[in-house]
């Protein structure tokens, strides 16, 4: 007799499968075959979902005051992307700052999530402090997002920026599922015991090793014509902050109390859920090889 666990453990992953099949197809129109512009209007509506989400992570518990909140994120990166030469969005100093912000944002975090539970006395009484940290991840978001698509476009090449966040994304979820496979099978020491037990060091090392296979078939094979010649190392960095984007997730629900940031996606929990991997990847990639190294 199959138990009710393994029931609902059936239907979730069914759910899981069929939100994947519609979701995966979604992204890959809007990254490839939408204009730069129209595309930010797509990130906008995620980050003002993802939002809504992080009210909670703020200690904004009702239902009006999470709306605001992701109305307020909304409506400031639509009043910002409003301002923004699509062309040439290296040349704003705010995009510039949000990437120098989310670099060291993402430091911060890492030691945030190393030291919790204690780390927590510095912010969980605080809505204002968390709700910057929410600032502070979805803003730069937006910016890697729009940064990375942009990227050969005013040149004509208008599939170089998505081919690029695709690129991103493929190192995330390689990692994610090298980590799950490797961890399962061979996981026993705990990386993070106290903000989400499931994580092993050699389900870490696994994601590696997994992202490390996908940078190459990429590098191989790939329609790009030049690489940048920190690629290797800015992805190993990528994919271990990324790790720590879902760990940072994983702290604030937590401290929050609650399992899923929202029921947005069937089988998958909520937006945040969904890109919290994202957020910390998205940024840093992109600061890592425009700001920091030598550029694409």
């Amino acid at each position: 007799m199959i138990s009710l666990s393994r029931l609902r453990e059936e239907m979730l992953l069914k759910y899981r499968l069929i939100t994947a099949i519609i979701l995966i197809p979604l992204v890959l129109l809007a990254m490839f075959m939408l204009a730069p512009a129209h595309f930010g209007w797509v990130v906008i509506t995620v980050c003002g979902l993802a939002g809504w989400e992080w009210a909670q992570f703020a200690g904004l518990k009702g239902a009006g005051q999470r709306i605001v909140t992701g109305v307020l994120f909304a409506a400031g990166l639509a009043a910002w992307q409003l301002t923004l030469d699509m062309n040439n969005l290296m040349a704003d100093a705010a995009v510039q700052i949000s990437l120098w912000a989310a670099l060291v944002w993402w430091v911060c975090a890492v030691l945030l999530v190393i030291s919790f539970p204690k780390s927590a006395a510095l912010w969980k009484d605080s809505v204002i402090i968390r709700l910057i940290f929410g600032v502070v991840t979805i803003v730069p978001f937006y910016s890697g997002m729009m940064v990375l698509r942009t990227q050969g476009y005013a040149g004509g090449d208008v599939y170089q920026g998505a081919w690029w966040l695709l690129y991103v994304m493929l190192l995330v979820w390689a990692a994610d599922s090298g980590a799950y496979a490797f961890g399962r099978l061979l996981g026993k020491h705990k990386m993070a015991p106290r903000v989400s037990p499931g994580k092993t060091l050699e389900g870490l090392a696994g994601g590696l090793i997994t992202a490390g296979l996908v940078s190459w078939l990429f590098s191989h094979y790939s329609p790009l014509q030049t690489l940048p010649e920190n690629l290797i190392i800015v992805s190993v960095i990528v994919v271990l902050i990324s790790v720590f984007g879902d760990l940072t997730e994983s702290m604030f629900k937590r401290q929050s109390g609650v399992k899923d940031s929202s029921q947005l996606i069937p089988g998958h929990g909520g937006v945040m859920d969904r890109i919290d991997s994202l957020t910390a990847a998205v940024p840093v990639f992109a600061g890592l090889i425009l700001l920091v190294f030598s550029g694409f």
